[in-house]
């Protein structure tokens, strides 16, 4: 029995012995700030038995749970508590599930596919897979707050959770491809004028109350989302009153029929795929009453009611 033995110090193989970790482990995690010891008089390492086992312990089974060192060692020193670890690692794992659930209805889109569309339905999936986005949410979030600036943080937050399909934890093969067109569709800068241009319009009137505009329009899209649910033909009514005096009032002007003949006219909102990204955000929301159809069947309304002078086509 050594004088460091006595002391209650062990070497490494000892306490190899006593906890069943291998030498060359304990030695990783001393040169890795993990495990804490002392040198012998001979430049042995030597370990406090009862902390170091302790610490060993802990070690193995926050390894076993795919903890990392880095936490782990922030854990020992005191920096995180031994919730916040675990916490952060359940976090990064549901990310690492999220992936996987997208890449496995990625697959089965592409094997269930006609053999015709197979081709470019791979191409679509690989460009939103391979860095298209780094997260499709993200990308669509990032779109609509550079369409929506300067709208309020508050407005825009209820915008994103009406309108804006959110993170999908188990996705269909059906959804994945419709969120995948999605991301194609707002990555393109020339979808995002023709976006501004449907939602902002361009006018003879200046538009001064974004914000006014946005809350003003949800609540005309609200009004229209009955008639729209029963599949009723776009009509005069409060819903439409509603919205042009959305659109009025961001103006600093009233409404009147001239100014409901200029709000109507434009070629913008009969553009495909504008049409299609509501109806493709609708279909993963499971809705058909999303901003964007709530405002193609006030225009048509409008178009409707105006002489049909404002109309660009179904």
């Amino acid at each position: 029995m050594t004088h460091d033995t006595l002391r209650g110090l062990v070497s490494i193989g000892e306490l190899a012995e006593l906890t069943g970790v291998p030498v060359r482990t304990i030695r990783f995690y001393c040169d890795n700030g993990v495990l804490e010891s002392v040198r012998s008089s001979g430049g042995h390492r030597m370990f406090d038995a009862g902390r170091a086992a302790e610490r060993l312990l802990l070690v193995r089974r926050l390894r076993t749970l795919g903890v990392g060192l880095t936490a782990i060692c922030a854990v020992l020193t005191g920096e995180q508590s031994l919730a916040e670890a675990v916490a952060a690692e359940r976090a990064a794992v549901d990310i690492e599930l999220d992936e996987l659930a997208w890449r496995r209805a990625s697959l089965r889109a592409i094997e269930n596919a006609d053999p015709a569309e197979r081709a470019a339905r791979l191409e679509l999936l690989a460009n939103v897979q391979n860095g298209a986005s780094a997260s499709a949410y993200d990308t669509l979030v990032a779109f609509w707050r550079r369409i929506l600036t300067p709208v309020p943080p508050d407005l825009f937050d209820g915008f994103l959770d009406m309108n804006v399909p959110g993170r999908l934890q188990d996705p269909t093969p059906e959804q994945v491809v419709a969120y995948a067109e999605l991301v194609m569709l707002v990555i393109d800068r020339t979808f995002s004028t023709v976006v501004s241009q449907q939602l902002w319009r361009s006018d003879p009137y200046r538009l001064s109350d974004r914000a006014g505009l946005i809350a003003g329009v949800g609540e005309a899209c609200g009004m229209a989302e009955t008639h729209i649910a029963a599949g009723s033909e776009p009509a005069a009514g409060p819903a439409l009153d509603r919205f042009v005096a959305a659109h009025a009032a961001a103006r600093n002007t009233i409404d009147t029929p001239g100014f409901r003949e200029q709000l109507g006219t434009g070629h913008h909102d009969a553009d495909a795929r504008t049409q299609r990204y509501w109806q493709r955000a609708g279909e993963i929301m499971g809705t058909s009453t999303t901003a964007g159809a709530g405002q193609r069947w006030l225009f048509e309304a409008l178009s409707r009611t105006t002489g049909g002078s404002g109309r660009r086509g179904a």
